[in-house]
């Protein structure tokens, strides 16, 4: 439960920066396009971090929460027993997939080199391949993520917006 609290900074600010982005794209205001595929490609950025190494200083939070980003420590390694290596290899796919997946996206939104019409699969699919690497990982230090993926799942299931139509609820 601390662990949550301590999420709480992190996860406030990042619902007001999607509300904003929300009332922007809902007003169809043209800076909403833009903080949103800014939004996109924050979140999948952060998924480089199971590429680097985990930092000395950072084996454990003021919480006492192990690193989120480190592959060796999977669930799959350390309870199931599978080889470190083909857990790395195949996180190390996924976080590539999804990374593509979100700047690709990012792309589409803003209407720049990939067509609009992909957005939606775009976002599905790297909301995703995401939510199979927070899985692979599972901490709750990356609940944040799992919300951000429900809702730009939320976003593109239930038809508010697309970069194609815009404001969709009426």
């Amino acid at each position: 439960m601390k662990a949550i609290l301590e999420l709480l900074p992190i996860g406030a600010a990042a619902a007001v920066v999607s509300g904003i982005t929300w009332f922007m794209l809902d007003r169809d205001i043209g800076l909403g396009k833009w903080a949103l595929a800014g939004l996109l490609l924050a979140h999948g950025w952060v998924h480089m971090m199971y590429v680097f190494p985990t930092p000395e200083t950072a084996t454990a939070t003021a919480g006492g929460l192990a690193y989120p980003f480190d592959l060796g420590r999977s669930w799959l390694v350390t309870n199931v027993g599978l080889d470190a290596g083909l857990v790395r290899i195949v996180g190390i796919a996924l976080m590539l997939v999804t990374l593509a997946g979100f700047v690709l996206a990012a792309l589409a939104t803003v209407g720049i080199l990939v067509p609009s019409g992909w957005w939606a699969g775009l976002v599905l699919g790297a909301a995703a391949t995401s939510t199979v690497l927070l899985i692979l990982t599972f901490s709750p230090a990356l609940l944040l993520g799992f919300g951000i993926n429900a809702a730009l799942w939320v976003l593109v299931l239930a038809s508010v917006w697309s970069p194609v139509a815009g404001p969709l609820a009426r």
